[in-house]
């Protein structure tokens, strides 16, 4: 009972990780501080973990906590953090597993050096390397497909690093955004597919890798480019070099990344996200006109969508949800006649702009559809005449195993229900899906340049057998 109350309240599907890297040419930038800042622009990927690792030049110092980015840090902890370059790390974990053992960057100590290591995707091949690398006599101390990353590196750690670095990334499989730190060097490298995002960035005084600009907007930083797939981006002390290291493959970067998972003031392969996600809820205005009164967001994620679709259907824009903002898993409660109640401490209506209107409330998706029902219900004892469901991508039918935790396939609505059985389970007045074709228009990049499985099983890369059920090693990092 406990976990269906669990599932009802956190139903949203969740981003993995944020990964972040700054080198500074200029002595006087505090780069551990700055990585600080950095991460707090990127707690919206993980709010489990995160982790700082600094390099002086002679040794890699690194610091790693439970928690927010604000309780895993101490002032004195990033006072013991000196030097010229930093990796830094959020994390969300996919398992329930919330294990400092897991939380990074991971640092190892090779034949040539000591290199820390942070990672944002999934390896779809990771149980395959797990075996092939214990047979060869490696040990893993965490449940954390990064490591076996961390394990390939050392397999070819005779090597010059980007040689290492490039036969080892000829062996993964899946998705990953990779920053790394030698004791002098910073790297950073992005799969062939660009699944997940990574950026690069210029600060006065020195570089900075990021999974997205929000980072770099933290610090002051400028956006210089996104890295390209297969693109290995190295920074030492003479100054930035790029070449690609592994041949780009079909362009497939996660869809979901403008949809929900970027902050709205990122910037992703040159588009605004907040203004792909205005323009998602402009198209879903076009292809379903809708009679009401209002249009009303779900906090937070519908906000950029209901302003497209606002200013597209003629319609007013009003808040008619609170969310707030300091209620956490402690208030979720086990008894099945408390669901709603716990719903409504997340989330309150306004009844005064409700009563009466006949309302459109926008979202990004629906996954199990339980928490859609209950929030519907909140609005019609507010007093909503009509509600009318709008979801701002197609409906989701399948499982992510490229660093997204989602649901299995059995418990996605969309997977087994039609539209109508959905509406009906919701109980809304309509319910309406952006439909595919709406997607390259809304997002401005081809089908083809986009990851889709989770809307039509469709993966850039073939997922082994044993990803569709358990694996030893947890889904994403």
């Amino acid at each position: 009972m406990f976990l269906e109350m669990e599932a009802a309240l956190e139903e949203e599907i969740r981003e993995e990780c944020g990964v972040f890297g700054i080198f500074a040419e200029d002595p006087g930038l505090e780069v551990a501080y700055l990585t600080f800042l950095g991460l707090l622009g990127l707690q919206h990927r993980g709010q489990e973990s995160a982790g700082i690792a600094v390099t002086d030049g002679t040794r890699v110092a690194c610091h790693k906590n439970l928690g927010l980015v604000r309780s895993a840090f101490r002032p004195e902890d990033l006072k013991g953090l000196t030097g010229f370059a930093a990796v830094g790390h959020v994390r969300y974990s996919t398992t329930g597993t919330t294990s400092l053992a897991n939380a990074q960057p991971l640092v190892a100590r090779f034949s040539r050096g000591t290199i820390a290591l942070a990672h944002n995707g999934n390896l779809v091949n990771a149980d395959a390397l797990l075996v092939d690398l214990e047979m060869a006599g490696s040990v893993f101390q965490s449940t954390s497909d990064t490591e076996v990353i961390l394990n390939l590196l050392a397999h070819f750690s005779r090597e010059p690093f980007p040689e290492a670095l490039r036969r080892a990334a000829e062996r993964l499989v899946g998705s990953y955004s990779l920053v790394m730190m030698t004791r002098d060097t910073l790297y950073g490298l992005r799969d062939p597919h660009g699944n997940r995002p990574l950026c690069l960035g210029r600060l006065e005084g020195g570089y900075v890798l990021a999974s997205e600009s929000s980072a770099l907007s933290s610090i002051g930083a400028k956006l210089i480019r996104d890295v390209a797939p297969g693109e290995l981006i190295t920074v030492d002390r003479e100054g930035l070099h790029s070449e690609i290291l592994l041949p780009p493959a079909r362009r497939a970067i996660c869809a979901m990344e403008f949809i929900y998972f970027a902050r709205p003031d990122s910037v992703i392969e040159g588009r605004s996200v907040h203004e792909v996600r205005k323009e998602l809820g402009r198209e879903l205005a076009r292809v379903h006109p809708v009679e009401a009164d209002l249009v009303v967001p779900v906090p937070d994620s519908g906000y950029s969508m209901a302003v497209g679709f606002a200013a597209e259907a003629g319609l007013p824009l009003d808040i008619g949800l609170i969310a707030n903002r300091y209620v956490g898993r402690t208030f979720i409660q086990p008894q099945q006649e408390l669901r709603k109640q716990g719903v409504t401490i997340k989330l309150s209506p306004i009844e005064a702009v409700l009563r009466g209107k006949r309302v459109v409330i926008i979202d990004d998706s629906i996954v199990r559809g339980t928490t859609t029902s209950i929030l519907i219900r909140l609005l019609r004892d507010a007093g909503a005449r009509e509600v009318h469901m709008c979801v701002s991508s197609p409906p989701y039918t399948n499982p992510c195993y490229y660093g997204i935790d989602v649901p299995a396939k059995r418990e996605l609505i969309a997977s087994s229900h039609t539209v109508e059985e959905i509406r009906r389970f919701i109980n809304a007045d309509t319910l309406h899906y952006l439909p595919m074709e709406s997607l390259p228009r809304a997002i401005g990049l081809p089908l083809d340049h986009l990851c889709l499985g989770c809307f039509n099983g469709e993966y850039p890369t073939e997922i082994p057998r044993e990803n569709v059920g358990k694996n030893r090693l947890e889904k994403g990092v």
